[in-house]
């Protein structure tokens, strides 16, 4: 494999940071694109000092001039948290920063692919979602920005594939947990895990019968990679775990692996959560030969492992 040069954006969050070290790792340079909004020097620290790094603190919503062979886009916060705290900066982020980076891959004439999401689908009619599902999407909700704005990212990709021919690579991620994901970022994993280690009340929406399906993130860096370098395959491609589980099921497997006292709490759902989410990776083994492998409860402990360190650190 030739060495490449590559422009990972939002570099230093949960996702891009694991990104940046596998790229490296296979002897490429990274510049890492971010204006740390949400993400953290702390997750590229042990790369600051690598020669074929380059950290690049930069918005988005800037023009990117940097000469490069690839890049991966995934600068916006990505947390319902996250991106419902400016909604109007997250809508900026997906669409305005769409453009930038396509933009730059259509004066480089290089591939570019798109962090999607399993958030264009919606709360699902269909189950799991295929790819060729248009999804069931409320456009003016709380979580419209990041929905929407993901959604009208895919068009920007596609559009600039049929008007100009630019190489693209549209990712639908499914959620993904692991090492680094921010402590305070309302996730489900990461806050069931850091209640349990605390004995503190862990908080489960509505009956907690909703579903996920949860994907660690070494597998799912696998496939992004898998993608970019599959050879030219526009997607939109699912990634994600297929193994789907209630919340009420993954609030007791934690329970069990952090020997917590915690208790359950239930509230309210929160609106247009989706009931429902699986997805269906027939299209990601037939055309990248890419499966999810890391079982739950491994990444999950590895996973504690990690905010186990942060706690303790804390206290």
């Amino acid at each position: 494999m030739s060495k490449k040069r590559i422009l990972v954006t939002g570099g230093a969050g949960f996702l891009g940071s694991h990104l940046c070290g596998r790229l490296i790792g296979q002897g490429n340079e990274v510049v890492c694109l971010d204006n740390f909004s949400t993400g953290s020097e702390h997750n590229i620290a042990s790369l600051l000092g690598e020669p074929s790094f380059r950290l690049l603190r930069q918005d988005i919503l800037d023009p990117v001039v940097v000469d490069v062979d690839q890049i991966y886009n995934l600068a916006c916060p990505a947390s319902p948290k996250q991106y419902q705290a400016n909604p109007i900066a997250t809508l900026k982020a997906n669409v305005i920063g769409a453009l930038n980076v396509l933009d730059l891959a259509r004066r480089l004439d290089i591939p570019v692919l798109q962090a999607s999401t399993s958030e264009v689908y919606g709360d699902p009619h269909i189950h799991p979602q295929p790819e060729e599902y248009w999804g069931n999407v409320n456009p003016i909700g709380p979580r419209s920005c990041y929905d929407e704005g993901k959604r009208c990212a895919e068009t920007l990709f596609f559009d600039y594939h049929r008007q100009y021919g630019v190489d693209i690579r549209v990712a639908r991620i499914f959620n993904t947990y692991g090492p680094r994901m921010h402590p305070d970022d309302g996730r489900v994993v990461s806050n069931f895990i850091l209640q349990a280690l605390r004995d503190e009340p862990i908080t489960l929406f509505g009956d907690g019968s909703q579903t996920r399906s949860l994907c660690y993130v070494d597998d799912m860096i696998a496939g992004l990679s898998a993608l970019m370098d599959g050879g030219p395959n526009t997607g939109p491609v699912n990634l994600g775990n297929p193994e789907e589980l209630s919340m009420r099921q993954l609030a007791d497997v934690i329970v069990e692996l952090t020997n917590s006292r915690s208790p359950i709490l239930h509230r309210p759902l929160p609106v247009d959560d989706p009931r429902q989410r699986r997805p269906d990776t027939t299209r990601a083994g037939i055309t990248l030969g890419w499966a999810a492998s890391v079982p739950l409860r491994e990444g999950l402990s590895r996973t504690i492992d990690y905010f186990a360190a942060i706690v303790t650190e804390a206290a």
